[in-house]
């Protein structure tokens, strides 16, 4: 970087090849290539100008003189001398205006602090987990990461009844100043001014899909998980994915069973090993929701709240060839079952298609009868199963399906399986079902409905 330039100088650069040196005065010479997960950028030049970033601008993309040798910005960091700046908020940088100091009696679950104004409310909701000390048996994972890729998200909410078929959704005043939003508010599903995709979603924002009320999507449905857990579980524990991911397979210590939010589509790899180890050791897995486990995130290695997501095989802010690994941790982005853990192999069932009208019924088919599944239909003596509810039925939104050639166990028992849903959804149709696996098959054993 040297001083500005005259229009002889521009046109003198545009002119010349990739890294070909020029004979300018050097202010600096920014490092663009090494630690892209960083806000500073080191001074090579020795006159100590180090350049700080701020709202976490997108590193580890390819540079003019990308040759294609390697995918991998660790490996020739000199070929990834660019960064995409971007007008998305990391942070706001709002000094801190009020702090709670928790009373030890509160329950682990999900609050809110309420906000409130002349003419209007907002709530900023957080989790409450239980001390170090007291062990429950049963812990429920707020899909954090999945809550940061749909922050105050606007692709699904404008023209969404034509596209995904949405019938009688309500929208509160908030979904609908979602939609109004200036670019830096919105969520990983939403381009940006050029078309270019969002990568890097931030909870440190005010977040207007996170609240009580509106449309019944994620947030909302996993509040009404957690008010069956109060009453099935009253002493249950809360944890969120960043502290698993953080934390590990120490975070579920003295748990046995881990339930799911109704949607838990992002997964680091650090949280599939905490998983992984989980169930070898015992534990069970109630996954109570669809199009789980589907893709890679990443946590930042330092700061709260903030996930990077790259696509490599959707048309939703598809990445470069070679910018397909992390900045925040250098690992492999995508689909997890193309990178070899399909959703199947972990709980028996994965992501088929998805609609956003009225959700249908599960049918309880022959295999419900094997003595392996009678500890589910204990006392249920109906065939259809979830035929109500405020979403009109059980199945429904984003579904997944049985198969085999993708991992789902021999041994599983489709125990029951979804039937007439509409022709909204996008692809065609073979049923959702949920399954059990063996009773006594060791040590992964999965229960999703």
């Amino acid at each position: 970087m040297a001083a500005a330039l005259s229009l002889e100088q521009i046109k003198d650069l545009a002119a010349r090849k990739p890294n070909e040196p020029v004979n300018w005065p050097c202010l600096a010479d920014w490092d663009l290539g090494n630690e892209p997960a960083s806000d500073m950028v080191r001074d090579l030049s020795g006159l100590g100008h180090d350049g700080l970033c701020v709202n976490q601008p997108a590193g580890a993309v390819q540079g003019s003189n990308w040759d294609s040798s390697t995918l991998d910005w660790r490996h020739a960091p000199e070929q990834y001398g660019a960064i995409h700046f971007h007008h998305d908020f990391e942070s706001l940088g709002w000094h801190e205006d009020l702090r709670l100091t928790v009373p030890v009696e509160w329950p682990s679950s999900c609050y809110a602090a309420r906000l409130r104004g002349e003419d209007a409310e907002f709530y900023v909701p957080f989790y409450l987990r239980q001390p170090a000390n007291a062990l429950s048996d049963v812990a429920f994972l707020a899909p954090t990461a999945t809550y940061a890729a749909y922050v105050n998200m606007v692709s699904q909410q404008q023209g969404v009844e034509y596209a995904l078929g949405c019938v009688g959704v309500t929208y509160t005043p908030l979904d609908l100043l979602a939609v109004g939003l200036p670019g830096p508010g919105r969520s990983l599903y939403d381009p940006h001014e050029d078309g270019s995709g969002r990568w890097i979603g931030s909870l440190r924002r005010p977040v207007l899909n996170r609240q009580p009320g509106g449309w019944l999507w994620n947030f909302q449905i996993d509040l009404c998980l957690l008010g069956w857990l109060a009453r099935a579980s009253p002493d249950h524990n809360v944890l969120t994915d960043e502290e698993l991911d953080r934390e590990g397979l120490a975070a579920l210590e003295g748990c046995r069973v881990l339930v799911t939010g109704s949607h838990p589509e992002y997964w680091s790899q650090p949280m599939l090993q905490a998983l992984d180890g989980f169930l070898a050791r015992g534990g069970r897995l109630m996954y109570l929701g669809g199009n789980g486990f589907y893709h890679t995130i990443d946590f930042h290695p330092h700061r709260h709240g903030l996930v990077e997501l790259r696509r490599r095989n959707s048309m939703m802010g598809r990445v470069e060839a070679g910018d397909a690994y992390s900045s925040f941790t250098g690992r492999l982005c995508g689909v997890w079952r193309n990178l070899g853990r399909p959703e199947q192999s972990l709980v028996g069932v994965g992501y088929r298609t998805e609609a956003f009208d009225r959700c249908s019924y599960y049918r309880r088919l022959p295999a419900g009868d094997d003595p392996r599944a009678h500890f589910i239909f204990e006392g249920i003596t109906e065939c259809i199963i979830g035929d109500f509810g405020i979403l009109g039925g059980a199945a429904g939104l984003e579904v997944d399906t049985v198969d085999r050639a993708l991992g789902t166990p021999r041994h599983a028992l489709v125990v029951a399986a979804s039937e007439g849903h509409s022709s909204s959804y996008m692809r065609p149709m073979s049923g959702t079902e949920f399954f059990t696996a063996l009773w006594n098959a060791p040590p992964k054993r999965a229960y999703p409905c």
